[in-house]
């Protein structure tokens, strides 16, 4: 079963009311990250595989991107979510942008 990458169904997926504040914010998302339903439907899938190691695909607050955040405190599930987040980016060709000290990633856009 293919899951179409729309606004709707990306909020629904990240867990996220759908109403015209977070469809605004992820409108805004969608048009600053470069060829962004290039990859789309592949965001369920990277979401679903850190639910396993205490990790999100969230909406930044601070940037018009997604933010790919691990929340635990476990060095085994921090690994294991630079992990998951680099193999995901290096198959579907997806650049991020790491903050500096934190183990968050920005999801910037779909590489040439």
């Amino acid at each position: 079963m293919s899951i179409k990458a729309n606004i709707e169904n990306l909020l629904i997926q990240l867990n996220y009311p759908v109403n015209e504040a977070t469809t605004k914010q992820l409108e805004n998302i969608t048009e600053n990250t470069a060829n962004f339903f290039d990859f789309a439907q592949h965001i369920f899938t990277l979401s679903d595989d850190l639910k396993a190691v205490n990790a999100v695909v969230a909406l930044s607050n601070s940037k018009d991107y997604l933010k790919v955040k691990s929340n635990s405190k476990i060095d085994s599930e921090i690994e294991k979510f630079n992990e998951i987040v680099k193999f995901w980016a290096d198959k579907f060709k997806v650049a991020l942008q790491k903050v500096d000290n934190k183990n968050t990633y920005y999801i910037i856009g779909k590489n040439s």
